[in-house]
């Protein structure tokens, strides 16, 4: 747990990584850009009980959507491309964008692999003394657009922002950043009233008390973050559909129908207030990975050995630069024809010594099929400090799907 003290911050930005899976697996497969691509499972959309994590924009226009069985998405959509979700992968993606945006010098809330929350000019607080003019419209537009660029070109990941004064009302201004159609039409002289920035920046939009009533009155109550469709059918019964609806009913009716705790919420927030805090929790990643997608297929275990040491050498640097020491090693391949799987080995104690670790990556890459040609190849590390001493265990050989 955390000690820190949430923070009140006057700019709440909802950062949210576009299709975060499958743009993920895109930089790993670039020739799978363009393809309706779905991710989930182990891959396989005949397994019963599966589902999907994250399916591509050209998959979601036939109708393909995150929590569907992979059966169902297979139904709907044959031809797709479907690849095995890689949680250490998306793992070591989010760490880097989160890295990313803490190097803005903003704190970070974390929610998720691809959203947090950031703050912007802390209430209450004035820099080393000295008065702040504030940070404007132009202003939190301008570090919102900054961080969108930072993260794309540490990571390739493309990514939307939210602005508003709390948590709830910035995630519904992803959902216009994401979706400018959903925005009303221009006027004749092509003049957006509904906008505080001219021009708004791309992927990027501000949602705050000046335009709360002109974009989300008219809309039905399940566009507000956190009404679900049984609470949105519940209000419907009584006669409210939209949120102007739902601001024009009273407080005493809403807590006799909902009680005191979600009366008072839906309240609050079809107002569009919410919580404007943030918890920049100490983080430090848990592992770090290196994968590699190669032109041609690797077929000989010579080519396959080489291409492992590389890769363990390449992460060994990068986690000794950070005081950090692996305890345990995975190896990831993916085949051909885009098979994908992990095994892991923890080691009998932590050691930085690359004499050490390539025997044990070598091992667990010969423990895969040998005659599968090769497409990925990764190298994972768990870490811990260098003080930090874990005890063995019997759980020497893991695969996981």
């Amino acid at each position: 747990m955390s000690t820190d003290r949430p923070q009140r911050f006057r700019w709440l930005l909802h950062f949210d990584l576009d299709q975060f899976q499958v743009s993920v697996e895109r930089l790993r497969s670039p020739e799978l850009a363009d393809v309706a691509l779905i991710v989930g499972g182990n891959g396989d959309p005949s397994e019963p009980r599966k589902v999907v994590t994250c399916a591509s924009y050209e998959a979601r226009a036939h109708g393909v959507r995150a929590g569907m069985p992979l059966r169902t998405a297979h139904r709907k959509l044959p031809d797709a491309v479907f690849i095995p979700l890689d949680t250490q992968a998306y793992d070591a993606a989010s760490a880097e964008v989160m890295d990313t945006i803490r190097g803005l010098g903003y704190p970070v809330e974390v929610w998720g692999w691809d959203e947090a929350y950031v703050g912007v000019e802390r209430e209450g607080i004035e820099r080393e003394g000295v008065e702040r003019e504030g940070v404007d419209d132009a202003a939190i537009t301008e570090i919102a657009t900054r961080m969108r660029t930072a993260v794309l070109g540490a990571t390739g990941l493309d990514s939307s922002v939210g602005i508003s004064d709390n948590k709830q009302r910035a995630k519904m201004a992803t959902e216009f950043a994401k979706k400018p159609d959903r925005l009303p039409p221009r006027d004749p002289a092509g003049v957006s009233t509904f906008l505080p920035v001219q021009p708004l920046p791309d992927k990027v939009f501000l949602l705050d008390d000046r335009n709360w009533i002109e974009l989300m009155g008219q809309r039905p109550t399940r566009d507000l973050w956190s009404v679900g469709p049984k609470t949105a059918q519940k209000l419907s019964a009584n006669d409210i559909d939209t949120v102007d609806d739902l601001i024009a009913t009273p407080r005493d009716d809403l807590i006799s129908t909902f009680g005191p705790h979600q009366g008072n919420w839906l309240y609050v927030l079809c107002r569009g207030h919410g919580d404007s805090t943030i918890t920049a929790e100490p983080w430090e990643a848990r592992s770090h990975s290196k994968s590699r997608t190669f032109p041609t297929d690797l077929t000989s275990p010579d080519e396959k050995h080489s291409a492992a040491q590389q890769l363990t050498r390449e992460l060994l640097d990068q986690v000794i630069d950070e005081d950090r020491v692996p305890f345990r090693i995975a190896v990831t391949v993916r085949t051909s024809t885009f098979y994908t799987r992990t095994k892991s080995r923890k080691l009998a104690a932590p050691t930085l010594d690359i004499a050490e670790l390539t025997p044990v990556v070598l091992d667990l890459l010969d423990r895969f099929d040998a005659d599968r040609p090769v497409r990925l190849l990764g190298v994972r590390m768990d870490l811990v400090p260098l003080d930090a001493q874990p005890t063995a265990d019997t759980d020497l050989d893991l695969e996981v799907t």
